[in-house]
């Protein structure tokens, strides 16, 4: 667990939890905390017992807002895609008046990242720092939906080059990932127009505002990954087609060669019956002859079967 005392976004670590339990003279509290530690911090904050057994459960929860006496609890999905598997980590955040307390069970990268954001805006006050967090969450999604638009594109082309069956089990799992990505998107788009909308007091007023830009950026990516879902409906049926259409391409040209081959096996099936009087067969150039025909009567049979395209 890490505390810090954010003051104009400057950090000053503080090594007793003790002391963020009243209010500083200026700037407000960010306690970065593990699951393990809220035990400790719901006896400090008087952290309702709700909000900390959803943190604790191992279940995904949806993204929610609770609002106590006191406090406020959020609920909001971390993304991160690494070309195989979308993953949603759950960022659960308690709001105070002079605090804010952030619980992962994993690491996640937008907590590191967020801090440059707070001394570049010199931050002093814990809604900002929510208002940051969750804008920064926000904005990762847009880079995770170009990756994920890449891979589309990259696999589409896989597709119509050289088609495998590897392929239709990458589609399948990418497209259950888009769908359940897509169930969360909903309710944390929902989240966010509450913060946007409902009176909140421990968020100020014209801060409130600027959270109707965030749940814009939250309803773009929610249409974004309805897009992908039907991206990826198309990549499967794009598939179906280039597997019959190779299978075509495979019947032609057994079917040509075939063709191909019905006349020469007619000629050698006529030679090879036991009669006396055949043409030829009696000729010492017969056999030559016969091969030089069959010979012609086949490439003559390709070569037609080439100007047509049928091969």
């Amino acid at each position: 667990m890490k505390i810090r005392l954010v003051t104009n976004g400057v950090f000053t670590p503080i090594e007793e939890i003790e002391v963020a339990v009243k209010a500083p003279s200026d700037g407000f509290y960010w306690i970065d905390a593990d699951v393990e530690d809220l035990g400790l911090l719901q006896a400090l904050f008087n952290l309702h017992d709700l909000a900390v057994e959803d943190c604790l459960t191992e279940e995904e929860q949806r993204p929610k807002l609770e609002i106590y006496e006191n406090q406020y609890f959020l609920v909001i999905n971390s993304i991160r895609f690494d070309d195989e598997e979308i993953f949603l980590r759950a960022l659960n955040i308690f709001l105070g008046r002079h605090y804010i307390i952030t619980v992962t069970r994993t690491k996640i990268h937008e907590l590191r990242s967020i801090k440059p954001i707070l001394l570049e805006q010199e931050v002093n006050r814990a809604d900002r720092f929510l208002y940051h967090l969750v804008d920064t969450v926000i904005d990762n999604y847009f880079v995770v939906g170009d990756r994920i638009e890449s891979r589309i594109e990259s696999l589409e082309e896989d597709i119509l080059m050289h088609t495998k069956k590897a392929h239709l089990t990458e589609i399948i799992g990418l497209r259950s990932e888009i769908l359940w990505l897509k169930k969360m998107l909903g309710p944390q788009r929902d989240v966010i127009a509450t913060l946007n909308k409902k009176d909140l007091r421990l968020i100020d007023d014209q801060l409130q505002k600027y959270f109707g830009d965030i749940h814009e950026n939250a309803v773009k990516i929610y249409e974004t990954f309805e897009t992908y879902r039907d991206l990826m409906g198309n990549l499967r049926e794009a598939y179906q087609s280039s597997v019959a259409n190779r299978a075509n391409d495979i019947m032609r040209v057994f079917t040509a060669l075939t063709t191909i081959f019905m006349p020469l096996t007619f000629i050698t099936g006529v030679y090879g019956m036991n009669f006396d009087y055949i043409p030829g067969m009696h000729d010492k150039h017969g056999s030559i002859v016969l091969l030089i025909m069959m010979a012609v009567l086949g490439f003559g049979m390709f070569y037609f079967f080439r100007k047509k395209d049928w091969l």
